[in-house]
C-alpha cells in the first residue's frame, strides 16, 4: 500500500513516507506534482514551479520518445518560413532522421534531451560512414554534417514551440566543424587554359551547353530545366525560375535562386542558331532537349558528356559543378565585386559565395615586388 499524504507546515508541500511531494496548479488549473527528498529541496522546487508558471515558462514534462515524435513530425512539418516546405526537402529530412537521428536517440524521452546529447550525436556522425543521396562516403565536411543536423534542429524547435520540452537543447549548441582530411577532394575551379582544353574535347553537339554553364554559373539542374521562354535574346539575358532535383522539376530551393543572368554575345549567337535549327519549338520546351523534346537527366549527361571530355582534356576531376566555381572565380579575378557574383549565382549571402566559390588560381598570386621597394 502506498504511503498516505501528510500535510506539512508549508502549504502545497506534503510528506509521503520518507519523501516530500510538491503540488501546484498551472495557468490552466491542472495539478502539477514533483517529488523531493528533503523539505529544503521541496521548497526550492515549489518556488521554481511557481515562478515558471507566473512567467508563462512552465512546460509539462512529456514522456514522448524521440522516435515516436520524429515519425509524426516529419509527415506534418510545414517549414519555419513563409516560403513553406518542399516535398523534396521533406524526403531528405526523412532520410536523415531514419538513417541517423532515430537509430541514435531511439526511445530517449524528448524532455530528457540535453545540449550534450546533441554534441555527442554530431561526434557520432563524424565517425561513421553515412549515406546521403546516392553516394556512400565518410563524412568529413561541415556541409554534410549540416544536412544531418538540420532536421534534428527543426524538430526540436517545433517540440519546444508545441510545449513538449521546457527548452530547446539544440538552440545554442555550437558544433565544431569536422576535420578535413588532406586527401579529400576539394572543390576547384578551372583556369582559362583548362577550360579551353575542356571545350576542345567536348562533343561539338554539347559545346554550347558547356559554354552556357561556364559563362552563366547555372547549376546543372537549372541548365537542363531551361526553357525557351526563359530566354530574352533581344535583351541578351536568361531567367532562372525552375530546377531539376533528383528527377523532379520545381522552383529553386529559395527566393535567391530566382534571378536574371546576362549572356555573352557568343552565347546569344549560339542560342539563336539553336532556336532556328529547332524550327518553332514550344515556349515550354527545354532549350537542350532530347529527341523526344523532354529534359535530359543530369546524371546521364555527366557520364556521356562531361566525364569523357574532362578526362581527355587532362582535368579528370572536373564536373558540371566545377564550371560554376570557374564562373565565380573568373568574375572575381576580372573585377566583379562579391555582391554581384552572389546574385548571379543565386546564393543567400556574399560571405557564403566568397568562402565556397571564389578560388585563387595559381596565376592570380599578387606581385610582391612592392614590398621590396617599400623597404629600400
Amino acid at each position: 500500500m502506498a504511503a498516505a499524504f501528510t500535510k506539512t507546515n508549508s502549504p502545497g508541500i506534503y510528506r509521503r513516507g520518507d519523501s516530500y511531494v510538491v503540488k501546484v496548479r498551472d495557468r490552466r488549473g491542472r495539478q502539477v506534482s514533483r517529488t523531493a527528498s528533503t523539505m529544503a529541496e521541496a521548497r526550492e522546487i515549489q518556488s521554481m514551479l511557481r515562478a515558471d508558471i507566473t512567467r508563462g515558462e512552465y512546460r509539462q514534462e512529456s514522456r514522448t520518445t524521440f522516435a515516436s515524435y520524429a515519425m509524426e513530425w516529419i509527415e506534418t512539418y510545414s517549414g519555419r518560413t513563409s516560403r513553406g516546405f518542399r516535398e523534396q526537402t521533406r524526403a531528405d529530412y526523412r532520410r536523415a532522421l531514419t538513417e541517423h537521428a532515430i537509430p541514435y536517440f531511439r526511445q530517449m524521452p524528448l524532455a530528457e534531451m540535453e545540449p550534450r546529447d546533441i554534441k555527442a550525436f554530431a561526434m557520432h556522425i563524424t565517425r561513421k560512414p553515412i549515406h546521403l543521396g546516392t553516394d556512400r562516403e565518410r563524412l568529413r565536411s561541415a556541409a554534410s554534417l549540416r544536412l544531418v543536423l538540420a532536421p534534428l534542429k527543426a524538430l526540436l524547435a517545433t517540440a519546444f514551440e508545441d510545449g513538449l520540452i521546457r527548452s530547446n537543447p539544440a538552440a545554442n549548441v555550437r558544433i565544431a566543424s569536422p576535420i578535413v582530411l588532406a586527401d579529400e577532394k576539394r572543390a576547384r575551379a578551372l583556369s582559362s587554359q583548362e577550360l579551353r582544353a575542356l571545350l576542345g574535347k567536348v562533343d561539338p553537339e554539347w559545346r554550347s551547353f558547356i559554354e552556357l554553364l561556364a559563362c552563366t554559373g547555372l547549376r546543372i539542374g537549372e541548365a537542363v530545366a531551361l526553357q525557351w521562354k526563359d530566354l530574352d535574346l533581344q535583351a541578351g539575358t536568361l531567367s532562372v525560375s525552375r530546377t531539376v532535383y533528383k528527377g523532379e522539376l520545381g522552383p529553386p530551393k529559395s527566393r535567391f535562386g530566382l534571378r536574371t543572368i546576362p549572356l555573352t554575345s557568343t552565347l546569344q549567337k549560339q542560342l539563336r542558331e539553336r532556336r532556328l535549327k529547332a524550327g518553332v519549338p514550344a515556349e515550354d520546351e527545354p532549350v537542350f532537349a532530347t529527341a523526344n523534346h523532354t529534359m535530359h537527366l543530369p546524371a546521364n549527361l555527366h557520364v556521356r558528356v562531361m566525364k569523357p571530355a574532362a578526362k581527355a582534356s587532362g582535368s579528370p576531376w572536373a564536373s558540371f559543378h566545377t564550371l560554376r566555381h570557374t564562373f565565380a572565380s573568373q568574375l572575381f579575378a576580372n573585377g566583379c565585386n562579391i555582391k554581384q557574383i552572389q546574385r548571379l549565382l543565386g546564393h543567400h549571402s556574399s560571405a557564403f559565395t566568397l568562402d565556397r566559390y571564389v578560388h585563387l588560381l595559381p596565376q592570380d598570386q599578387p606581385d610582391m615586388g612592392f614590398l621590396e621597394a617599400m623597404c629600400r
